[in-house]
């Protein structure tokens, strides 16, 4: 008998923990949660404030309101972040927010509502406004890209990854206000592309090999542009004294 009631003693005591526990839990997700409770782990760029001012929530806001994947969606954008991470937490509570951030390969600029916005391009041809980037990361980029478009991200990608797998040294990539993309090479010049994004990878094989080529003969004659907007038929247009 006195070994059953202490069996229901503690089942009632950890009843009682249990419905603390519960409550507890219950309260602290109800609570509010202010700017002053998001924590920010990965980089020092960025402040609560501009957590803040780059998410639709409007603080004070209960945790359990919070919907994470969106307001990771909405950082990842409008921050140009590689990757990002967003928690919600009780102990201790508030947001938990991690953050990557990009890292340039080139200065970048793009025109919105007709004015020049100026800033960087990383290794996927993302483009990242000069407020997101840590100084340390852009000093010595060689590479500078005008005209950029969201659609020309992939493009750029394919060039970037072929800068490193090839030898040459591009410099410049250009794209029209109508899309017709032109390169500028250290020693080949001026080169031209055209439209047909389908055709870039084929492009840039034939780049380097007329690069490896004039070093192999020592080619002399100063190049006014390569036309390689029809890559089977190229053009090379040189200087005429």
């Amino acid at each position: 008998m006195k070994y059953k009631k202490t069996i229901n003693n503690r089942s009632f005591l950890l009843l009682l923990l249990f419905l603390f526990a519960t409550s507890l839990i219950s309260l602290k997700t109800l609570k509010k949660v202010n700017i002053n409770d998001i924590r920010i782990s990965g980089s020092e760029l960025f402040s609560q404030n501009d957590i803040v001012k780059n998410s639709s929530l409007k603080f004070p806001i209960r945790l359990i309101l919070i919907n994470t994947y969106f307001l990771e969606k909405e950082l990842k954008q409008n921050l140009s972040l590689k990757n990002i991470s967003v928690n919600r937490e009780l102990f201790p509570f508030g947001l938990k927010v991690k953050v990557r951030t990009r890292t340039p390969i080139a200065y970048g600029e793009r025109l919105l509502n007709k004015e020049k916005i100026f800033g960087f391009i990383d290794e996927d041809g993302i483009f990242i406004e000069k407020q997101n980037i840590e100084e340390k990361k852009f000093k010595e980029l060689t590479i500078k890209v005008f005209g950029w478009k969201e659609k020309f991200k992939k493009v750029l990608s394919e060039i970037f990854i072929a800068q490193e797998n090839y030898d040459f040294d591009i410099v410049k990539i250009s794209f029209s206000p109508n899309g017709f993309l032109t390169v500028e090479e250290k020693d080949l010049q001026t080169i031209l592309l055209g439209f047909n994004p389908n055709l870039i990878n084929y492009q840039l094989q034939i780049i380097n090999n007329l690069k490896n080529e004039f070093k192999r003969n020592n080619f002399s004659v100063k190049i006014d542009n390569i036309d390689l907007t029809n890559p089977n038929k190229p053009k090379i247009k040189v200087f005429k004294p």
